[in-house]
This record gives C-alpha cells, sequence and structure tokens, in this order.
C-alpha cells in the first residue's frame, strides 16, 4: 500500500505554505483568578457519587492536598453540614506537610453529612513570613508596611464591627510615619509598637478567619453517611432457637432463647443473631447433613423459607408466637443485646408467594420453576427470587414491606443471606428507602464472594461486611489482608466484620485445631477487627469434626437438625471469651480500627500489632501478639514502633498483660516475648508508660 502524500495542493510552493495563515480557537478568560489547586480529598467513594462512612461520635478523617504555584502561603478549611442543617460549619485545616491539610469533622447526629474543602492564598501570610525575613535581613521594608496595612484593610471589609474598627486602626497604625520611620527594628524587645502588631497571636487569627472570604476555590461536594456507634463496634454471637431447649430433642423456643440471654450476656455479647425464624417448608425438605432426602422428624434447613403457616412476615410454630419474640427482643434488649434477624430473599416451594405471585420467580419453559442452584449443586427446598421480572416492582415492594415490618416489632439489626446474588440496583434502592425513614438501622452483607463484589456491597449501604478472615491463618495473609482493609481507601467504605466460624465455614484450620487454635483465633478476631463474631456453642465448645474429609461444614450441622449443647461442660472457653469482651469494652483502642499498626517480630509464627486511642487523663494503648503455631511454642524479639505509640524511647514502660494480669517492664523498642500454646497462645497488653507510677501501686 502507498504512503499517503501529505494533504496540501501539489501547486503550493513552500513560501507560500510558510505565509498562510494559521487558524485560532478563542478560549474564553476564567470568570476570576482563582489560582489554588484542590486535589485527592479523602475520604471520597466513587468520585463522590456515594457516601463514606462514619459513626456516631467519631471524628472523622478529612484530608486533602491543597498548593498554590510560586512560594504563597494558603489557607485551607473545611466546610461540612448535617442534611438536616441550614447553614454550614466552618474550621481550618491543618497543613501535615508536602501540601496536604487535615481537619478532624465531628460526627453527632444519625443520617448524611456533606463536605467541602475549600482553600485561598494566604495573602497576610505570605506577606507577614516575607517580612520577618527581610527585617531579620536588615532589609528596607518601609513599603512594606504600606502593603500590609492595604491588606488589613481590605479584609476589614468582611469582619464584624468590632473586630472591623480594631483592623482599620491597625492599618491606619502601619500607615503612620513612625511605623515607616522605623523600618529596621527587630522582632525582639526593641521592636517597634508596628511590628508588634503585625507578628501578634491575635491578628494572625483575626486574619486567618478572613483569608477565604474572596478568591476562594472549593472541592467538589462530597458526602457521608452516620451509623449508629453499634454499626463501628460490635459483638455478635450466632444461636439456632431451635436448639436452645435444655433438654435432648426438644424443639426450641424463643422462651428458651430468652432463658439463655444471661449466658450470651455473661460472655460480652450485644448482638445476638438468630437465622430464620419463620415456618419452614415440606417440598423438598433436606434430610440430616443436607440429604437429599428426610425423615419425618427432620426439621429441615431454616432457609427453606415459607409453608402453609406463613412466610417472611410469619413465625415458624414451634418456636412460638409473634409476641414471644417481641417478649426476647424486649428482654435482650434491657441487657444492652440487639436482635439480630436474618434477611434470607428467597423461597421454599411451600411459600405462600409461589401460588399467589408466581411471576416473581423464575418460570422455566415448561411451566416449572427453577429451584436455586450453583451447578452442579441443587437446593431442592429453595426457589430464588426473580427480581428482573416483569412484576419486579411488586416484588420489591414487598420485600421492603418485609423489612418494615420487622422493624416495627423491635429489630434494628439484620444480618443479610447472600445478598451478592440480588442486583446492586434493588440492594441501594431498599437500604436507602429504609435509612430515610429509620437511619438507625444497621445491616451486615453475608457476601463471601470476589472482592469487588463485597467491596461494592459496601459502597452501596451495607454497614458491615464478613470477611475473608476465616481463611487468613498465616500471618503473611493476615498482615496482607489487615494492611488492605485498614490502609487503603477501603477503610473509608468497607467496615470488616471478622467471624472465625459460621455454620457455613468450618474451616480446616479450625477441624484440626486444638484449645488454642480456638483461643487465638478469637484473639485475632476480636482486636484486628472492631467488630466480630462468633456461631456458638460450636466455638465456645470447639467443635471440630466435618461432614466429610474436604468440606467446610460441620458434622450434623444445625442447619438440618436440632442440636442440644451443654454449655456448663468444663471445657467451655466461655470464660476466656467474657475476659476478652471485657477487654474490648474497656478499651476504647479496640473499639476502632484506623489506628491499627503491624509490627516486626523475626519469627513468622508470630503477629504483633497494636490499636491506639487518645485519652482526656492518657492515651490508651493495646498491643497484641499471637502465637499461630497452635502446637510449638515460639519465640522472638518484638520490635515495636515507639515513636508511632508517642513512647518515649529513653525511658522504660509497662506491659500490662490484660489476659493474666501479669506486669513486664520493657526498654527501647526491640523486646524478646515466648508464647506456649499449652499455656495462653496471646498476648494482650495494655502499654503504661511512666514506670514510677505502676511501681507505687501497692
Amino acid at each position: 500500500m502507498a504512503t499517503p502524500r501529505s494533504r496540501v495542493r501539489d501547486d503550493e510552493s513552500s513560501s507560500q505554505r510558510r505565509t498562510r495563515p494559521v487558524a485560532t480557537v478563542a478560549v474564553p478568560f476564567p470568570a476570576v483568578v482563582a489560582r489554588p489547586i484542590i486535589a485527592h480529598v479523602r475520604p471520597q467513594i466513587d468520585c463522590g457519587r456515594r457516601p463514606a462512612k462514619a459513626s456516631l461520635g467519631d471524628l472523622l478523617n478529612v484530608e486533602a492536598d491543597a498548593f498554590v504555584e510560586g512560594h504563597d502561603l494558603v489557607c485551607c478549611e473545611l466546610r461540612f453540614r448535617h442534611d438536616d442543617d441550614v447553614k454550614w460549619t466552618s474550621m481550618p485545616m491543618r497543613e501535615l506537610g508536602n501540601d496536604r491539610w487535615r481537619a478532624m469533622m465531628p460526627i453527632d447526629r444519625l443520617g448524611r453529612y456533606r463536605f467541602i474543602v475549600r482553600a485561598s492564598v494566604d495573602r497576610f501570610g505570605t506577606w507577614r513570613r516575607d517580612l520577618r525575613a527581610r527585617i531579620n535581613a536588615g532589609q528596607d521594608v518601609a513599603e512594606e508596611f504600606l502593603v500590609g496595612a492595604q491588606l488589613i484593610q481590605d479584609a476589614s471589609r468582611h469582619a464584624k464591627a468590632n473586630e472591623r474598627r480594631r483592623l482599620a486602626e491597625i492599618a491606619e497604625m502601619l500607615r503612620s510615619s513612625d511605623a515607616v520611620a522605623s523600618p529596621r527594628e527587630t522582632t525582639g524587645d526593641d521592636a517597634s509598637d508596628a511590628q508588634h502588631v503585625v507578628f501578634s497571636e491575635w491578628l494572625g487569627d483575626a486574619m486567618s478567619s478572613l483569608s477565604g472570604s474572596s478568591h476562594h476555590v472549593s472541592s467538589e461536594t462530597y458526602f457521608v453517611w452516620a451509623d449508629p456507634t453499634k454499626a463501628r463496634f460490635s459483638t455478635w454471637y450466632e444461636l439456632f432457637p431451635r436448639s436452645a431447649a435444655p433438654s435432648p430433642r426438644r424443639h426450641g423456643t424463643f422462651a428458651d432463647v430468652e432463658a439463655r440471654l444471661d449466658y450470651v450476656e455473661s460472655m460480652g455479647f450485644d448482638v445476638l443473631y438468630l437465622p430464620p425464624i419463620h415456618p419452614i417448608g415440606r417440598s423438598g425438605r433436606k434430610g440430616r447433613d443436607g440429604a437429599v432426602t428426610s425423615g419425618p422428624d427432620d426439621p429441615g434447613s431454616p432457609w427453606a423459607i415459607g409453608s402453609r403457616d406463613g412466610g417472611h412476615t410469619s413465625i415458624h410454630p414451634e418456636l412460638g408466637s409473634l409476641e414471644d419474640f417481641r417478649s426476647l427482643v424486649r428482654a435482650a434488649g434491657a441487657r444492652g443485646i440487639d436482635v439480630a434477624l436474618d434477611l434470607a430473599f428467597q423461597a421454599s416451594p411451600d411459600h405462600p408467594w409461589v401460588s399467589e405471585h408466581p411471576g416473581w420467580f423464575h418460570q422455566l419453559p415448561g411451566g416449572s420453576i427453577r429451584y436455586a442452584e450453583n451447578p452442579p449443586k441443587r437446593y431442592e427446598d429453595i426457589y430464588p427470587l426473580n427480581f428482573e421480572g416483569l412484576e419486579w416492582r411488586a416484588l420489591w415492594h414487598e420485600l421492603l414491606e418485609v423489612v418494615r415490618f420487622w422493624i416495627a416489632q423491635g429489630v434494628t439489626v439484620f444480618r443479610v443471606d447472600n445478598p451478592h446474588t440480588k442486583p446492586f440496583e434493588f440492594w441501594e434502592w431498599l437500604l436507602a428507602s429504609v435509612r430515610a425513614e429509620r437511619p438507625e438501622i444497621i445491616f451486615l452483607a453475608e457476601a463471601f464472594t470476589r472482592p469487588r463484589v463485597m467491596e461494592h456491597l459496601a459502597k452501596i449501604g451495607f454497614t458491615q461486611s464478613y470477611t475473608y478472615f476465616s481463611w487468613r491463618s498465616s500471618k503473611w495473609e493476615i498482615e496482607t489482608y489487615v494492611r488492605e482493609l485498614t490502609q487503603t481507601d477501603m477503610a473509608d467504605y468497607f467496615r470488616p466484620n471478622f467471624w472465625p466460624n459460621t455454620p457455613d465455614i468450618l474451616t480446616s484450620e479450625l477441624q484440626h485445631g486444638v484449645r488454642a487454635t480456638f483461643m487465638a483465633r478469637l484473639v485475632l478476631a476480636a482486636t484486628l477487627s472492631a467488630s466480630y463474631g462468633i456461631y456458638g456453642p460450636t466455638f465456645e465448645l470447639q467443635e471440630t469434626a466435618p461432614r466429610a474429609e474436604g468440606s467446610e461444614e460441620y458434622l450434623h450441622s444445625e442447619k438440618y437438625e436440632i442440636r442440644t449443647w451443654d454449655v456448663k461442660d468444663p471445657s467451655n472457653l466461655s470464660g476466656f471469651i467474657s475476659m476478652v469482651n471485657a477487654i474490648r469494652r474497656e478499651h476504647a483502642a479496640l473499639q476502632f480500627n484506623d489506628r491499627l499498626v503491624l509490627h516486626p517480630v523475626d519469627n513468622d509464627h508470630l503477629v504483633a500489632f497494636s490499636k491506639t486511642r487518645a485519652g482526656v487523663d492518657h492515651d490508651d494503648i493495646v498491643v497484641v501478639i499471637v502465637n499461630v503455631d497452635y502446637v510449638y511454642p515460639q519465640s522472638g524479639w518484638v520490635a515495636l514502633d515507639l515513636q508511632q505509640l508517642g513512647i518515649d524511647p529513653s525511658l522504660p514502660y509497662v506491659m500490662h498483660d490484660l489476659l493474666t494480669d501479669a506486669h513486664y517492664v520493657w526498654n527501647g523498642s526491640r523486646n524478646f516475648v515466648r508464647l506456649d500454646p499449652d499455656g495462653l497462645p496471646c498476648h494482650i497488653f495494655a502499654l503504661e508508660q511512666p514506670v514510677e507510677q505502676w511501681k507505687k501501686k501497692p
């Protein structure tokens, strides 16, 4: 193929081409010359399309880059308001270095906040900085006082009356002959009155507050959703109500669960999660251990929702009545425990919806309804819902009414089953609809699926999220995953809830585990994450038997049969669990995830990390060290980042083991530890300094 020729006329000479006029494009001038640049605002989710997460009582860390060309100083402020407010609140941002700025935004109400970052050139601060340098260099600054007087005069127009008069007086003083006549004075004791005023703290503060009144630049508007404190810090306990009866093989009731509340409270849990409590279908009912056929006494899976006794707003008859459920919710609430319900949007073939609304399900060409499937696996006891069928609006509305119904019964926490198998658009609509009415409602997403899917569910409104923690067992896996959750943008929207086990997850680590395995996994879950949960009593009684080799399901799973648990068994870990949860309640550092620091240890079986929180009298510093080899003792040198912890490295400090009440005096950053699984596989230390105060204790 021939090379294309230049697109000019063949008969046009080179001189003609050089003198040919060049077309121009008119670019409009900017409305004003606004010089600052604002970039990399955080937190922001999907370029500001969705809100970041916060909770009541938080001081939300807002950061941004703000800079200008040249050497002028910049003023930066945060402006924010709740959706219920009319006026904006402003607060100055502090420069962190390298053009990065920060402000801590207080969160004191549920619902949505919006914020912007605003920057302007600090003309007065720049002038005052340069004036000091000129005076110290002995330069003639007479005219500089006149420049400063004009800056002050201009700023005074935006001040209140009393402040305006004082600024005008200062400007006039700087223009006076005395001020101009003493330009070479130092800023020491012999400094002129004018210099004292120019470099005074009052004038600096006054001018700083007025510096953004004109020619400022604002960022886009970003949003933050404020949840209840329990959204950030919660401790979950899961049990099957039908297995709560004290006598063998009797079907448990809500009254039995209510009788179990003191036990749950004694261990320090504040969320009691119940699997589905609705009528269970007969058609396709699963037998024990998930067998395809069931016997007449097999209770079936609670997730096969719906029978002739009702559907998603009905109670399984053997559990009790709706009033019995309300009684349980009230009794739990009196103990500071929220009852969390399972929200499983699927149906048994016997569900009333199947006959009343067949269009809400997936119809096969032969006229039958498709079962729930994960080919080749099939769930003959469950029909999935069709969220995009011809009747999708009616279905969506009905599911919203299900949530509203249980909220009316006193439920404010929901664990959502498999949300990743329903359209994102549905969840975004439902969660927004609920929160518009009840912003305190909490939704936990049970989505063990691909990372991007889990992240998106968190972005569109789920309050908390299950994680991959269950399968992170080695030191490298744990540390890598924790860094991702706490030190990337995920921290702005993804609230992890760590579970060592669930009814569906008995990991290989627990299957081959010993007592130390369960203790270590509990401590890791409870201290790495501000929210965690256990599926009990399989966890506190350390059940390890899988259904089959290579399976992560429990043998004799409660999903398919009623179990009886002897919580008074001497091997029960309830005492240890109570101790760990008490430590969580007493130490604010463990109630947040944002100040988690991993510390090096020269042993790949020892994991060390710290969490800190500023306090009124002293900072709360918790250091956790865990041996992830559950058979052999492991030792090594832990290197604490004392500067990060705010500890003076020249002084000794006390490591108070909160599990044993032992005290150890450490010196410097590197100290030796040894953990034996036959005793305790972990330390939970409170770091205390100075040592003298500890030595004076009786």
